[in-house]
């Protein structure tokens, strides 16, 4: 809730449901959705999980180092 007090453009999220079950994990990234949408701020995600990828509208993947 804080980073969003200066109406950033850009919310960063790093493995944000790394270490977390299935069901946290869905809240976070159902919050993040929410918070991306209601705030007008676009979501960059960086994860490892291809299923936490569902709440995003691009997806580019890497492999080795290099963009796929």
């Amino acid at each position: 809730a804080r980073a969003l007090i200066h109406r950033p453009n850009l919310i960063l999220a790093d493995e944000p449901t790394g270490s977390l079950d299935t069901d946290s994990g869905g809240q976070v990234l159902t919050l993040l959705e929410d918070l991306s949408n209601e705030f007008k701020v676009a979501l960059l995600l960086v994860t490892h999980d291809q299923a936490s990828t569902r709440i995003c509208n691009r997806v580019i993947s890497m492999k080795d180092g290099s963009l796929v």
